[in-house]
């Protein structure tokens, strides 16, 4: 009984959301290129790496960041548009959170939640203990988005690589469960 009211949860989640979170394979690096590209355009300021360095990248560098079995990038998409996107490398028992990004057009419904939500499960499956990171002291629907999630400040600050040496950062942290 349990576990048909379960499937029923998901079922109506699934039913009530009108996106899906994908995780990308190596095969899929033209997608991986043109949301992260669209995301850069978007919000240059929210990224340390900047478009134009990312609009010269080989096939071959999409590829990689696609192949490593230790990290995982995944998308959101939306009436067959990619809408997001979100990825997660480790680094000993804790992982990184990078290049989360949600278009306009699909911004405060849920898309957000959803990736980090991917991003914790996953970690968590691959044994991390915490996943950190650092987001722009202005981006106040980010750190909104990073504190429903659970995650709280850690302390450390710092700015971005050149040439967004003057955005200033902070890191957010949230333990994961065991």
């Amino acid at each position: 009984m349990i576990e048909i009211l379960q499937a029923r949860r998901k079922l109506c989640y699934t039913l009530m959301t009108d996106f899906t979170i994908h995780q990308l394979t190596p095969e899929e690096w033209p997608r991986y290129r043109d949301v992260r590209l669209r995301a850069l355009a978007d919000s240059p300021e929210s990224f340390a790496s900047t478009l134009v360095d990312s609009q010269k990248f080989a096939a071959e560098r999409w590829i990689d960041r696609l192949t490593n079995p230790a990290a995982a990038v995944f998308v959101a998409r939306r009436k067959g548009e990619d809408v997001g996107l979100i990825a997660s490398a480790p680094y000993g028992d804790w992982a990184g959170l990078y290049s989360m990004w949600v278009a306009p057009a699909a911004r405060g419904k849920g898309v957000g939640d959803a990736l980090v939500a991917a991003v914790i499960h996953w970690t968590t499956a691959q044994g991390q203990t915490r996943l950190v990171l650092d987001v722009g002291e202005t981006n106040q629907s980010a750190i909104k988005l990073y504190t429903r999630m659970g995650f709280t400040p850690t302390g450390i600050t710092g700015t971005q690589p050149p040439p967004r040496d003057h955005i200033r950062e902070f890191q957010m942290a949230v333990k994961l469960p065991r």
